[in-house]
């Protein structure tokens, strides 16, 4: 029997077929059991075609694949489908195995059977899990991504081979070139969509119209605070008369969270019970985080395929944009450049009464007393591994600038969780602090986007914002980034490429083949393959304890500049 081969070019079996009471049983068992307990043989399963689920009740992502899975096993039983699902489980005790599998129809190798466990997945090169390996009635191996499969595609994707996948991947492709309206929000079984009131209103109405796909989870704090801004720009846009919809895709799992989510939005939304729909968007759009806001023009086609972000930085004023053609979002990014620009010290941290920042012992200082100096702002947490991994090199670079410029000064903005873990990280700074919890912490994380931490903003000594990224500069170019400006930057990189010049681009080193071997800023060659962390920006050198390679930081700067 001719091997199938899996999608990683791989042949399991030498590339034959599985004989499954071989792959399935031992010699002291021929059966699989249910999460009642009861036995059934192997033998049972000859015809159909089989998915080899490695799960365990510890992991998260099993946890949220899983219904998936359920759902999909649900559906092709009923369609009369020859499938069936066997979990080898990865969990450490029999009571966590028996609470996990209570959950799922189908059946699993005996917990007690640890070696048969241990051998599937050795046999079939499970590194990680959710994985599923689907089988076809032969044996053979169909799909090695089966939980990629089931999870874009669900029943429809049975019988889950690469040639399935692959077709409706191309007619999903053909739609997205025939595109309308229609196409996109019409499903077998519906041909409307709903307010928050129940009532019904044909797609066939929003023809004509620019209309927005808002995908949503309610209880989501990035969204909650996302759903307040666009209802207030979509609330201004219909006051105007325009032409203008948004229709939400809701990924919540439960429908009182979605009804509780879509009570507060003055829109449209797909029906919860049509979860298939909301799904297959996702993926039709794809998805890559939330909130995500797709505009549809008024011909039914994709103008945008997220303006989350302009959303998010522009606030209520992004209706402006509307309908965010290229030259309207280069006037708001103009708008916000010349905003971002005029700020002063006081305009970014004086609130009403709010007027100080705290030393130690909550000592307060005077926002007035920091004017003239150039200010680093240091978004930071002590929950945040990388935050609490940073904090060293920072304070040691701090002193390193407060010694060449006693008119600087830092400012910590903490996004800690509590009172105590707070003062005890703030405890280990030299620097300067937002007292915890104080409001004016949304208002600059708002202003300068910060998207995670740490960050480091760099203010000039009038208040204007040098930098968004002293964060990376400091990695590569410690103290001597200061002050942040873009000359200053230049003009370290041109003493960096001119040191470079005598550098080789590559070494011979037969303990490191197919790797690079870089000199970083002390002199000494390291392997970029072994000496790393997997990211070419958590290199770091064992003797200067410089994160960023110099090389690195010179070849990423040629690529924003659009050098060769």
């Amino acid at each position: 029997m001719a091997g199938v081969r899996c999608e990683d070019n791989e042949t399991i079996n030498g590339g034959k077929g599985h004989d499954l009471k071989l792959l399935l049983a031992t010699d002291e068992r021929d059966f699989l059991v249910c999460n009642n307990g009861d036995q059934v043989k192997i033998a049972n399963l000859e015809g159909k075609t089989i998915g080899l689920y490695f799960s365990a009740s510890w992991c998260r992502r099993c946890g949220r694949f899983t219904p998936k899975l359920v759902e999909t096993y649900g559906e092709l039983s009923s369609e009369g489908k020859e499938f069936e699902v066997v979990l080898v489980s990865g969990d450490r005790d029999e009571d966590s195995f028996n609470g996990s599998f209570s959950k799922m129809p189908w059946l699993a190798i005996p917990f007690s059977d640890s070696k048969a466990r241990d051998r599937l997945d050795e046999l079939f090169k499970v590194r990680g899990i959710p994985h599923l390996v689907i089988l076809d009635a032969n044996g053979e191996v169909l799909n090695k991504k089966g939980v990629q499969a089931v999870g874009d595609y669900g029943s429809e994707g049975y019988p889950f081979t690469l040639e399935k996948i692959n077709k409706l991947k191309e007619e999903e492709e053909a739609t997205k070139r025939e595109q309308t309206l229609q196409t996109v929000l019409v499903s077998p079984s519906r041909d409307y969509l709903i307010l928050n009131n129940g009532n019904k209103v044909s797609i066939s109405e929003l023809e004509g119209k620019m209309v927005c796909l808002y995908f949503s989870i309610n209880g989501s704090k990035t969204c909650d605070e996302f759903t307040l801004v666009l209802a207030k720009i979509y609330r201004n846009l219909k006051e105007r008369g325009e032409s203008f919809e948004v229709v939400m895709v809701s990924l919540d799992d439960e429908e009182s969270s979605f009804k509780e989510g879509f009570a507060t939005m003055p829109w449209l939304a797909i029906p919860f019970n049509d979860k298939k729909s909301c799904k297959r968007l996702a993926r039709y759009f794809e998805l890559r985080g939330i909130p995500t806001l797709v505009v549809l023009g008024t011909d039914g086609k994709t103008l945008h395929n997220n303006i989350a972000e302009i959303v998010e930085e522009h606030g209520e004023e992004a209706w402006e944009g509307f309908p965010f053609s290229q030259d309207k979002v280069d006037m708001l990014a103009e708008k916000a450049k010349a905003k971002l620009e005029g700020h002063t010290l006081e305009s970014l941290l004086v609130s009403g009464e709010l007027d100080y920042v705290i030393g130690k012992d909550g000592v307060k200082v005077p926002v007035s007393e920091l004017n003239g100096k150039n200010i680093l702002l240091y978004f930071s947490a002590q929950w945040c591994g990388p935050c609490r991994a940073f904090l060293p090199k920072l304070v040691e670079e701090y002193n390193n600038i407060k010694d060449k410029d006693s008119a600087f000064e830092m400012v910590f903005i903490s996004s800690d969780r509590d009172q105590n873990s707070f003062e005890d990280f703030f405890s280990g700074m030299p620097w300067l602090a937002l007292p915890y919890g104080d409001e004016r912490k949304k208002s600059l994380s708002s202003v300068f986007k910060i998207r995670g931490i740490p960050s480091l903003v760099a203010i000039g000594p009038t208040g204007r914002t040098i930098t968004k990224d002293a964060k990376l500069l400091m990695m590569v170019h410690g103290a001597d980034a200061y002050p942040f400006t873009e000359e200053r930057i230049k003009e370290l990189e041109d003493q960096l490429e001119e040191m470079a010049k005598g550098w080789p681009e590559k070494l011979k080193d037969d303990r490191h083949e197919g790797h690079e071997l870089v000199l970083t800023r002390c002199g000494k060659y390291v392997c970029d393959g072994c000496n790393g962390l997997g990211d070419k920006w958590s290199y770091r050198c064992t003797e200067c304890t410089f994160d960023l390679h110099t090389r690195c930081a010179l070849v990423e700067n040629k690529k924003k500049t659009g050098e060769e």
